[in-house]
């Protein structure tokens, strides 16, 4: 049997050429899969680049968490003001004396540093939501095909199911 298989090899080059001349007509369902999980692989691989957080280092963490001290940090002061008021009214109105010297233009600069805070902050959160209602939207063709790939009916022309639902058929109408 090896010597009759050495044979062939020789003659037609070691190759299945049945597959081959299939696979002129027909795709390679194995091949097809690789291909598309190497797809589907190396475009996890891009958004997870896209999307990777580059190594920092002790100093940004630092930044990072005194970037996300003032939003709490006036919120806790207003409520901590409230209080104050409640507690020592006194002591809460020689505050606000203070706060009633503060030349015009002082507060303006700061409603400007504190409008360009969150306003910044705004606008990075808009363009995120916009960049997932971008991928989402990406995704609709593909959510549609399958919907409708689900929605399609089996095929009939099946000779078992067909005779099996004559048979079936004629039983209901029997009873």
């Amino acid at each position: 049997m090896g010597m009759m298989w050495r044979a062939m090899d020789l003659l037609f080059g070691g190759r299945n050429m049945i597959a081959d001349t299939a696979e002129v007509w027909r795709e390679n369902a194995e091949a097809s899969g690789q291909r598309a999980t190497q797809m589907h692989s190396a475009a996890l691989n891009q958004l997870a680049a896209e999307y990777a957080r580059p190594q920092r280092g002790w100093f940004d963490g630092v930044v990072d968490g005194l970037n996300r001290l003032p939003r709490p940090m006036l919120a806790l002061g207003v409520l901590g003001l409230f209080g104050m008021a409640m507690h020592d009214p006194v002591w809460f109105a020689a505050r606000m004396q203070g706060l009633s010297l503060v030349p015009e233009p002082l507060w303006w600069l700061m409603g400007v540093i504190v409008s360009f805070y969150f306003g910044a902050r705004h606008q990075a959160k808009t363009q995120d939501f916009q960049r997932d209602m971008l991928a989402s939207a990406a995704r609709v063709p593909q959510v549609v095909s399958q919907i409708r790939a689900l929605e399609e009916p089996a095929p009939t022309d099946n000779p078992a199911l067909s005779e099996w639902r004559t048979i079936a058929g004629g039983k209901a109408a029997t009873k």
